[in-house]
């Protein structure tokens, strides 16, 4: 013998629908871009020349390690910085759209 279903309840709801940037993908392409400009900037300056802070000659490797810290950080702001703008702008273009939302309700077999 099949189950009993009571009749469905139907109940119209309002919703805002929107689109959103995914915050993950701008935080990742602003790091890459960070590493990016780090990279560049390491061969465009680069040279052998003694620190006129310290007085150690360092390694293209080393320059790249110490930009690419601080060059990612701020890749990672700026990105962060454009999805919150870009949120912002988004948000301004939501609308509210009505919802059917249908509730089936079977009882428990003895």
């Amino acid at each position: 013998m099949g189950a009993v279903t009571e009749p469905a309840e139907h109940h119209i709801e309002k919703a805002q629908l929107r689109r959103s940037p995914k915050y993950g993908v701008f935080l990742t392409v602003g790091a890459a871009l960070g590493v990016i400009v780090a990279l560049v900037l390491t061969f465009a300056f680069g040279g052998d020349d003694k620190s006129p802070f310290t007085g150690v000659i360092y390694s293209d490797s080393q320059v790249f390690g110490f930009l690419a810290l601080f060059c990612a950080t701020v890749g990672l702001v700026v990105g962060g910085i454009v999805a919150l703008i870009l949120d912002r702008t988004l948000s301004r273009r939501a609308r509210e759209v009505a919802v059917d939302r249908e509730r089936h309700v079977t009882p428990p077999e003895d």
